[in-house]
Parts: C-alpha cells; sequence; structure tokens
C-alpha cells in the first residue's frame, strides 16, 4: 500500500472532486471480477471513485484498506459509501515484435499511404469543383483571326 503525504492527499482530494464512480462493489464484495475492473480502471486513469453498497463504515473501511493492499494503491478518501483510491500507472510490458512481422508493419504503412493520396485526390477534386461553381462558365477562346491578322501578301 502506498502512503501519501498530507499536500498529496489534498491534492488528490480536490482532483476527485468532480469524478463520478466508476465501479461499485455490492453485495459480492471483492470479488475477482471487480478487482479486475478497479486494476483497469486505476491503469486507465490513476484517481477513481469506487461506490459500495450495502456495508456499514467498518466493513466499508476494512474493503478500502483490502482493496489498497491488494492493488498497490493508496487510499485517499472515504466519505459516505464513497472511496477514493489512487496508484500512479504501471508500464505495460510491450512484447517484442519478431521479424516475420515487420512486412505487416509495412503493408499497414502502404496501406495508409494509399489511403492518405486517395483523400488528397479526393480533395483537390472537390476543390476545383467548388471553385468552379464559384466562378462563371468563360467561353474559350476562339482562333479566328480579325482583321489586320493573318500572312501578309499571299
Amino acid at each position: 500500500m502506498i502512503e501519501l503525504t498530507p499536500a498529496q492527499r489534498r491534492d488528490l482530494r480536490a482532483r476527485a472532486h468532480h469524478l463520478n464512480p466508476v465501479v461499485t462493489i455490492a453485495g459480492n464484495g471483492l470479488a475477482p471480477a471487480v478487482v479486475a475492473e478497479i486494476e483497469r480502471s486505476l491503469q486507465a486513469h490513476e484517481l477513481i471513485k469506487v461506490r459500495v453498497q450495502g456495508a456499514e463504515r467498518e466493513q466499508r473501511d476494512a474493503l478500502m484498506q483490502e482493496l489498497c493492499a491488494t492493488l498497490g494503491a493508496a487510499p485517499v478518501q472515504h466519505i459516505g459509501n464513497i472511496l477514493v483510491v489512487w496508484r500512479e500507472r504501471r508500464e505495460e510490458a510491450k512484447p517484442s515484435a519478431p521479424a516475420t512481422q515487420k512486412p505487416a508493419a509495412k503493408a499497414a504503412t502502404a496501406k495508409s499511404a494509399a489511403a492518405f493520396a486517395a483523400a488528397a485526390r479526393r480533395a483537390a477534386l472537390a476543390k476545383a469543383s467548388a471553385e468552379s461553381r464559384r466562378s462563371p462558365a468563360r467561353a474559350p477562346a476562339s482562333r479566328s483571326r480579325g482583321p489586320g491578322s493573318g500572312t501578309r501578301g499571299r
């Protein structure tokens, strides 16, 4: 369980004020599914509120201690049936990509490049279409020669 200084706890309480509870603990207590959901929420948000239903104050205190010990989190606040818990995000180990997956990554890049080029063509066509609608239609320049033009002496 992580210990917080009073200043850290005060800052976290202020940050948690506007949050809504993301997990509800009901009659089954800390079931494995509930612990897994709280773990996911802590990884995503770091600071969460948990609602506890149907438990007395002493039970909620014990639940808070058990929850923080299980997840390696810090208890921030316990007001009524709301528990506020904080834990810093854990770094996720990224699996190393084998050499066989590199061509797939290039294919994805090529696909993205092709999609980018297609989007650019569509944008250019739309721009040209909009410009042609804005400007009045002009007749093509005629090639007839007026007086004084042409060849001399023939």
